[in-house]
Parts: C-alpha cells; sequence; structure tokens
C-alpha cells in the first residue's frame, strides 16, 4: 500500500506500535493540546501522563542495543544544541528495580550527559524483554546514519530473535525485501572488508559489486585496492566485470597450458599468496612470469617472500 504520494509508508515494529500508543500529529511537540491530536485517535491520558523529568543517574542503557559505533563530532553537536534548546524530544524509558532502563533515545541520553544536564524528560512505559529488543531494533535499523554493518547485524538479529523470514521482516519494517536481503550479504565478507565498511573506506556499493567475486581472497585484494586508490563504485564493478569476463575467456587458455606449467603456476600462487601467471613462448624456450599485487603494502609483503638479501650480493 503506498501513501498519496506513491511511497511505500514505512512501518513501525509491533513493540514500537504498542510503547508509543497513540500517534500524535504535532512532532516537535508530543504531547500538543487536545485540539491538534490526530484526529485518527483520542487523547492518550496515560501517555500523557507518563511524561516526567527523570535523573541521568538513575538511567541505564538498553541491553539490546544494537549500535556500537558512536559518532562523537555528532554527539557533541547535539549536546551544544541541548545546551542552547534543551532537550525537545523526550527519550523512552521503563522502570527497572529502583531506576530506569533505556528503551529509545540513547543518542539524546548520551548528548545530555555531555551537556551537563542532570535530568532529561522521558516516557516511562511498561515494557517487555521483548518489546525493548524491537523497539531497540526498529529505531536503529530506520536510522540512516547506521554504517552498513551494523544495519546488516541489526536485521539479522531481528530475523533470529523473532523467527520470521525475510520477507515477514519486510512487511514488519515497511522495507523491500531485496534490502533486507542485500545487507545480510554483507555479513559474508572477510573481516577486513567488514571493518573498512565500518571505518567508512568503502561504502555499500563497493561492498555488493565485491561480492560477485567468487573467492574471499580476490574480495579482499580487490578491497584493498578500491580503498587504497580511492576508486569509485562503478571503477570497483568494472574491474568485477573485467575479472569475470577474461576469467571465462581464460580458460581455454588455461587448459592448453602444459601440466607442468599449471603445476608451477599453483606453486607459485601458493607461496606467494597471489596470482602467479606463467605465459610461454611457442618453442617453451622464453617467456614471462606474472606476479599480481593490489596495493603498496602487499607488493611489500610479496617482495619480503625471495630472499633480498642474496640478491642485493650479486
Amino acid at each position: 500500500m503506498t501513501d498519496k504520494k506513491g511511497e511505500k509508508p514505512k512501518h513501525l515494529g509491533r513493540g514500537l506500535q504498542s510503547l508509543l500508543g497513540p500517534i500524535m500529529s504535532q512532532q516537535d511537540n508530543p504531547f500538543p493540546s487536545d485540539a491538534v491530536v490526530s484526529p485518527n485517535f483520542p487523547p492518550d491520558k496515560e501517555l500523557r501522563e507518563s511524561l516526567k523529568d527523570v535523573m541521568l543517574e538513575e538511567i541505564s542503557p538498553n541491553p539490546y542495543q544494537v549500535r556500537t559505533v558512536w559518532d562523537e563530532r555528532e554527539l557533541a553537536d547535539l549536546a551544544e544544541s541541548i545546551k542552547a534548546n534543551g532537550v525537545i524530544q523526550p527519550i523512552i524509558v521503563r522502570r527497572s528495580g529502583s531506576g530506569y532502563q533505556l528503551i529509545a533515545g540513547e543518542r539524546r541520553f548520551r548528548a545530555s550527559q555531555l551537556a551537563g544536564l542532570t535530568a532529561i524528560p522521558a516516557l516511562v512505559r511498561p515494557a517487555t524483554d521483548e518489546q525493548m529488543l524491537e523497539l531497540a531494533l526498529v529505531e536503529n535499523i530506520h536510522r540512516t546514519d547506521l554504517n552498513s554493518i551494523e544495519r546488516a547485524k541489526a536485521y539479522q538479529s531481528y530475523l533470529g530473535t523473532f523467527c520470521i523470514t525475510q520477507a515477514e521482516a519486510a512487511q514488519r519494517l515497511g522495507e523491500d525485501r531485496s534490502v533486507i536481503a542485500n545487507y545480510l550479504r554483507l555479513l559474508d565478507l572477510p573481516e577486513e572488508i567488514k571493518r573498512m565498511l565500518v571505518e567508512g573506506q568503502l561504502d555499500m556499493g563497493h561492498a555488493r559489486a565485491i561480492l560477485a567475486l567468487p573467492t574471499d581472497e580476490l574480495r579482499r585484494k580487490l578491497a584493498n585496492r578500491a580503498m587504497a586508490g580511492r576508486l569509485s563504485v562503478r571503477e570497483v564493478e568494472r574491474l568485477v566485470r573485467k575479472y569475470m569476463t577474461g576469467t571465462e575467456q581464460s580458460r581455454a587458455v588455461v587448459r592448453s597450458k602444459p601440466p607442468h606449467i599449471l603445476d608451477l603456476e599453483g606453486k607459485l600462487s601458493k607461496r606467494l599468496g597471489t596470482r602467479v601467471s606463467i605465459e610461454a613462448r611457442r618453442n617453451g624456450q622464453k617467456g614471462k612470469i606474472i606476479i599480481e599485487f593490489y596495493s603498496l603494502d602487499e607488493f611489500d609483503r610479496i617482495t619480503e617472500a625471495f630472499d633480498l638479501a642474496s640478491l642485493e650480493e650479486v
């Protein structure tokens, strides 16, 4: 179903919907007068009465928080805004022992601590552990600044926790199933490439292109090359197509090489940890050995595999 502009509406997880209760029409002021409450819902007296100032020291973090990386500069900027304007949108907490446990709004909570506040406006809502987890997942999945690996892990956790399919998750979250599938595929990448994504050295487009390569070794090499050369997504896609096309075209050539040449190529490739090709001329007396490298670090590693000390003596 689409809205009047033809855009697919974003759905909330069932936990988020039940925790927030009726949806108010004024986002800048979540507690407007009865006259401006969305006409689709009656005034929620319980929701209004749950708003209170809570001491920051009484609030503990959400144990189900999937976000692991926080931009310190953005938090500092938000802290300055809070100093000037206060906290405009309340956080959501539940009672926990003698204090409270954060359900949603950890960014505002952290920035308020940086701003030196002692208390913060909060909605105190009853919530089960399942609702806590779903709310944390939904809140983070719909954030635009979540890095791609965090978002992929959020989808993975969402699917595993509620034992649902990708199609069911897509319906509940208002996403296309292909979006969820593409993010989950990122978790198949080697750890080095995942780290590049987390640190912003590569983006989702690079990763999707690299995933088309058949082995982790090739994926790592292209990722290093893309990072070192600051290659665009289009350039990476072109290199992947070139490799895949070249692989198909070279099969006949590979088969025509003598077995002892193929065996030697394999041994050299294994020894150097990179692709090695031996091209012999027709008479078999001359030719060339091609050793590939994809970054300066890899070049240094390959040269260390040779006995350079003996070469210097020559």
